[in-house]
Parts: structure tokens; sequence; C-alpha cells
């Protein structure tokens, strides 16, 4: 244990941090305003005043709310020794005769902030759940600084563990988990979300998930970034949503320290572990706006990955935004639709036919 002079010092060598320059203009300071975050006194931990509200699950639908429910959600502690825990969700009047894919989300929050219980994402899920229909396993995840990756990957394996055991009955099986179907397995992740899916399906391939069959990885504005600046962010480096100083800081307070940004967590096609692995993915869908500053990360994935071998559908729109569907309601549904469309029909029979706005990496090819 640090004595407390220890402490102390610390704390007053982050103090200092905050008021070093970023890109030469702003300072830690400014970015920790705009996050709504500021150091505790222990100078590792981190105060979060962004006052986005959590909200309990809805395991029922007692017919007292208005409107009505259109999915149901409990939360389900992974083991009895950790804090970790799923939020499960379940469509209100599930199918009688036929299971549902499993969907496993990972929220966004640059994975400094929010939770699988911020409004936002738990509506996100309810949608989901309700439209595909399917099995939506939402993963609550540690955040940085106080957990820096690979916790939030750690915590994603973790929950496909639990998925894998629920598919065998180990420790029993929730009853909402029977309407899983099991060989019909999808990653799912937003900004970092997007970010953790990558990393984990990757990771996944390492072990013996059966009977699991993961059949798709989906990655929606992912979080990415690198030392070289790409053309986006440098065009859109005062982005009221990702501010190119803010984002410095966010892969300050992620990153394992003393790592940069061309680390394998940050920029996935500047080498690593997983090179190896990624020829071995399943289908991939891509979603960027060329109005956030980050999109240019996802293009370059999406080309790595094709260069791969990869089969890669893909949307890249003009306009938008970093996080656009959370708050624009036709955004949000395009994204639905290209998600029900991906786990039910993508890469199915000899004549696909890609929705409006999708393209694939076959198709470009011909």
């Amino acid at each position: 244990m640090l004595k407390p002079i220890h402490t102390l010092l610390l704390f007053f060598f982050f103090i200092s941090l905050s008021w070093q320059k970023i890109d030469g203009q702003k300072t830690w300071q400014d970015a920790f305003k705009v996050l709504g975050i500021a150091w505790n006194k222990d100078g590792t931990s981190l105060n979060r005043t962004i006052q986005i509200p959590m909200v309990d699950p809805t395991p029922y639908d007692d017919g007292t709310t208005t409107p009505a429910p259109i999915a149901l959600s409990q939360d389900i502690q992974l083991t009895a020794a950790s804090k970790a825990y799923v939020r499960l969700y379940i469509p209100t009047n599930p199918p009688k005769n036929k299971k549902l894919p499993v969907i496993i989300y990972f929220h966004g929050g640059d994975f400094v902030l929010f939770s699988a219980t911020t409004v936002i994402f738990h509506n996100f899920c309810n949608q989901i759940a309700s439209q595909l229909p399917a099995v939506v396993v939402s993963v609550e995840y540690r955040l940085a600084p106080e957990n820096r990756l690979p916790a939030a990957y750690d915590d994603a394996l973790n929950a496909l563990f639990w998925v894998r055991n629920q598919s065998l009955g180990i420790g029993g099986r929730d009853p909402w988990m029977e309407y899983a179907d099991f060989t019909k397995v999808y990653y799912l992740g937003s900004s970092a979300g997007a970010n953790i899916a990558y990393h984990v399906a990757l990771r996944a391939l390492d072990f013996d998930f059966r009977p699991l069959k993961f059949q798709g990885l989906l990655m929606n504005q992912g979080y990415f970034g690198g030392v070289k600046r790409t053309s986006s962010e440098t065009r859109l480096k005062d982005d009221a949503y990702v501010a190119l100083y803010v984002n410095d800081v966010l892969w300050t307070l992620a990153l394992p320290k003393n790592a940069n940004r061309d680390h394998e967590f940050c920029n996935p096609i500047s080498g690593g572990t997983y090179l190896g692995r990624v020829y071995r993915l399943p289908k991939v869908y891509v979603k960027g706006d060329y109005g956030d500053p980050l999109v240019d990360r996802s293009v370059l994935l999406a080309q790595y990955l094709v260069s791969c071998r990869v089969k890669v559908y893909y949307r890249f729109k003009e306009g938008g935004y970093h996080g656009i569907e959370l708050s624009n309601t036709t955004e949000a549904q395009l994204l639905y639709d290209d998600i029900k469309w991906f786990v039910n029909e993508a890469g199915v029979g000899i004549q696909e036919k890609l929705p409006e706005g999708v393209s694939s990496s076959e198709h470009a090819s011909q």
C-alpha cells in the first residue's frame, strides 16, 4: 500500500497533467471539463458528473406502463465472486416456435464513461430485441482509467463464457435463454463498444465455445485511433462530439500506461498479436459517417479486413456525426434495419440483395 506522502505526490502528479498542453492549445483540464470528469483525491480514479440517467431493468410487463414495454430485461450477475453482470433482453412477445439469434452488445462511452444501464443504450437494446427480434446480452464492463485496457476485453470474454455455459446448461439455464439459438451468435458494438466487439471476436478464436457459433461482427462508428492523424481527424479536429484533443486524452486514460495510440488496442492495423487471427473472422458489418472525425479509421479497418479475405459489408454515409443513432430516430431506424438484414439475410443465397446504401467486398470486386 502507498504511504500517505506517496499518494499525495501521485495526486499532484495527475493534477499537473491537467495543466499540460494538448495539441499545442488545449489542456487536460479543458478536456476533463468537456467530458464532465475530474480526478478524485486518490489521483487514480475519476468522479464522473455527466448526468445521463441510468435505468432499472424491466423484468415483466405489469400493464401499468404507457407506452407498454417493447422488450423485457433483467440483470444477471456472472459470478458470485465478482461484480460483473450482463443485462439480458427478450422481446415482450417472443415467438413460440422459433429460436432467436443472440446479440452480444457492447455499449459506447470511449472506455471511460457510461454503463449498460445508461438509458440511451438500454433503449437501443430494447429496440434490437424487439425489432429483430433477438435475445440481447448487454455487457457491463469495467471502465478506464481505474481499469485500463484490456480489462474491458476480459469482461467481454467472460460474458461469452457465460453465454456458452448457458448453452450447455452449466449451473442451470435462465428461462429467457430458452429462446436463444446458440448457433446464431453475433457481436455488436458502437464506438468503444465496436472496438471491444472487434477485439473479443479475435480473442474468442483461441477458445472452444462450442456449441456456440459466432456468425458475424457488427461495428457501428468504431472507436479506433493511431499516432498518425487521418484526413477526417485533421479536417474535423474541433468536432463538437469528438474533438481531437479530447480524443487524445481519452486514449491516454484507456490504454495501458506508457502505450501510445499505435498500440493494437487502439490501432488494429498497426501489428500486434491479433494479425494471424483476422483471416478467421466471420462476416463483418462496418458503419461510418463522413461527418465523424473517426470515420477514416473505420474505412481503413474495412479495407484491411477485405485484404485479409474477410467478407465485409459496409455503409459509409455523407454528413452525420459520432453517436448520431442515439439522437436521430431516422438514422437509428436505418441502423436497426441494417442489423436486422445482416443477421437474417446477409450472405444467404447466391444472389443476395443488399439494402440501398450498403456495399460488400464481394460486390466491389465484381
